[in-house]
């Protein structure tokens, strides 16, 4: 003879291993949430965008010290940068300070030009070209409205520059405060964090940071000359959170 189950003579499970089990799918799923996150995160942070706050005046007037701004870590992997790109990068050895914290700067001088300082203007020699000064609008002003004069940095004066295949010449914008490549000569690509490419606070002042053109040079480097393999490499050198989020590029 077969019997029904009768569910009423079940015994039920103890509330406390119930409520365990519970517990316990609730504390993993949180796990789960944070670990994704956390890797999003990082994705997010070594590969594609960067927080960085300057708390300097080399770049006054396009950004003020205690401004924040975003580094682009992804295009230059795929378009390189171009004469006029605002760039963080970490400084050269013997240049850093506070721990090696990055430097903020603006891209003047492309693979293989020469880059010359003359009555207080700069000048462009592109390879195979002649030599173009540079109209630069973004320059600090004086107390009479014209542009700071660009002048030596270095104890030896010097006032020209050859840049060698695989790197590019820097400078701030306040040319009279600026520890650039002036002092410090053409900077390696893969010292390079990414561009800078939007200022997002204070609010009144977000916006993006244009990239100049200038009349008779070409924006990039010619084919080879910029050293394009390290385009796709990682990012190794762009500092750990802490130190972007700090964010103090002191020069």
């Amino acid at each position: 003879m077969t019997y029904a189950h009768d569910p009423s003579t079940a015994e039920p499970a103890p509330a406390d291993e119930s409520g365990s089990r519970r517990g316990f799918g609730c504390l993993l799923e949180i796990v789960e949430t944070l670990v994704l996150t956390l890797v999003i995160y990082l994705l997010i942070h070594n590969f594609i965008a960067q927080p960085f706050e300057v708390d300097q005046e080399s770049m006054l007037p396009t950004i003020n010290p205690h401004e924040y701004v975003l580094i682009d870590k992804l295009s230059p992997r795929f378009d390189d940068y171009h004469r006029g790109d605002i760039v963080v990068f970490q400084p050269p050895e013997g240049f850093g300070v506070n721990g090696g914290i990055p430097f903020i700067k603006r891209v003047i001088g492309l693979p293989g030009d020469t880059v010359s300082l003359e009555n207080g203007s700069v000048f462009i020699t592109p390879p195979g070209g002649s030599a173009v000064g540079l109209s630069e609008p973004y320059v600090r002003r004086d107390v009479d409205g014209g542009p700071v004069p660009t002048q030596p940095r270095d104890a030896e004066q010097t006032r020209e520059w050859t840049v060698p295949p695989g790197t590019f010449f820097v400078m701030g914008d306040n040319r009279t405060a600026s520890q650039d490549s002036r002092a410090f000569g053409p900077i390696d690509r893969d010292l390079i964090v990414g561009r800078a490419w939007l200022r997002y606070f204070p609010l009144d002042r977000i916006g993006f940071t244009d990239r100049p053109t200038y009349d008779g040079l070409p924006d990039q480097a010619p084919d080879g000359e910029a050293a394009l393999p390290l385009v796709l490499a990682p990012y190794g050198r762009g500092g750990s959170s802490a130190t972007i989020q700090a964010s103090i590029a002191r020069s």
